[in-house]
């Protein structure tokens, strides 16, 4: 609820400049980053459901005190302590799904899993742009406490679970040679995905600025505009992925999702800055992500196997956090200096070119079996 609308609240309520929310927001994405990391450290060292409980426990308290804070470097600090607290979240959440799932059924768990996640993105931004309409210090007490309701309904309906952990013989037996670090294809495919993200990310950063100082839409409006988007994704992404699934290359579908996003940031400029410009955004943009993400996640699987499938997993969650640094941080720049305008073509650019990349590693990975076949 908080974090779609923080830019909005830092330059509207507390008269920060562009620039200086966009090095809050950075400070969110470098908290990411560190909270990604440990939070997969602490994952196999004491299980996924500890870790999973504090972080929901200390991100709900810290968002009561980020509502507190005035200054910039109060928030700098304090945004980057919850990214660092609220990220350790996911790489637990991520062994959670595994460890409930069987072979058989994991993507579609992992899947189900992102159903459930753009269900709260799509009730999340909605309700707190109603709640944000009537008060900001409100909205940042709601996100709270739904950190620590989520706790209760965790408790109850999952008993905790302690995972042992592996011993060094059973690591010797299984953990092959191979590094991510020495999957070219993967590594460039991490290199787009920043690119692509980079520009991806604007949604969570600057979009609901420009809905708010260009197109004039109300935070009530703005929250029901994003929430569309997760709406979306919850209604269509699980039947369109099992209708295409296997049809074609994740690269080919990452292609065209891509392009797609890329054309949904050149809508800000082609259309006139109207209300209605905002819905073709957004689907425009959610049938993007549709075509996108999910096979960016089928790809990154698909590259990895049981044996190290960890770093294959913590480097694509780094390249988003990476991006989370990126994107406010350019694009707050940019904003403040050339305009939104010129921001939004550089962000379909952006996009625009990690589809081409994308299709040229479809083109090399093709093109690699073919000679193997041969």
């Amino acid at each position: 609820m908080v974090i779609p609308f923080m830019t909005v609240y830092l330059t509207q309520q507390l008269h920060f400049s562009v620039q200086q929310a966009g090095l809050v927001m950075t400070c969110y994405g470098i908290g990411g980053i560190v909270g990604a990391f440990a939070g997969g450290r602490l994952s196999d060292r004491y299980g996924f459901y500890p870790v999973q409980f504090w972080s929901l426990l200390l991100q709900g308290m810290i968002f009561l005190v980020l509502g507190q804070m005035h200054t910039l470097l109060q928030f700098c600090i304090c945004i980057f302590v919850l990214s660092a607290v609220g990220d350790a979240f996911r790489p637990a959440n991520t062994a959670a799904t595994a460890h409930y799932s069987n072979p058989e059924n994991r993507t579609r768990s992992y899947s189900l899993n992102r159903l459930a996640s753009n269900l709260g993105w799509s009730v999340g931004p909605a309700v707190g742009g109603i709640v944000a309409s009537f008060s900001y210090h409100l909205l940042f007490w709601v996100d709270g406490l739904t950190c620590m309701v989520a706790i209760l309904v965790m408790r109850i309906l999952i008993p905790p679970v302690h995972v042992a952990p592996k011993t060094h013989e059973v690591k010797q037996a299984t953990v092959k040679t191979e590094s991510v670090y020495r999957d070219g294809v993967y590594l460039a495919f991490i290199a787009l995905s920043i690119l692509f993200t980079t520009g991806f990310l604007q949604l969570s950063t600057m979009v609901a600025l420009y809905f708010k100082e260009v197109l004039h839409l109300e935070e009530a409006q703005i929250g029901m505009v994003l929430g569309i988007n997760g709406l979306l994704v919850a209604a269509i992404e699980m039947v369109l992925i099992y209708k295409i699934e296997n049809r074609k290359h994740p690269l080919e579908f990452m292609t065209r999702g891509v392009a797609l996003a890329s054309l949904a940031y050149l809508s800000f400029n082609i259309l006139p800055a109207a209300g209605f410009v905002s819905i073709v955004f957004i689907v425009l943009f959610t049938a993007g992500e549709m075509l996108s993400i999910p096979f960016m996640t089928a790809f990154f699987i698909s590259r990895s196997g049981e044996h190290n499938r960890g770093q294959y997993a913590a480097l694509y969650t780094v390249s988003f956090a990476v991006s989370t640094i990126l994107s406010p941080t350019i694009g707050s720049a940019m904003i403040a200096h050339y305009g939104f305008k010129v921001w939004w073509y550089v962000a379909a650019g952006l996009c625009l070119m990690s589809a081409v990349g994308f299709n040229y590693l479809y083109q090399k990975v093709t093109e690699k079996k073919r000679s193997y076949s041969l």
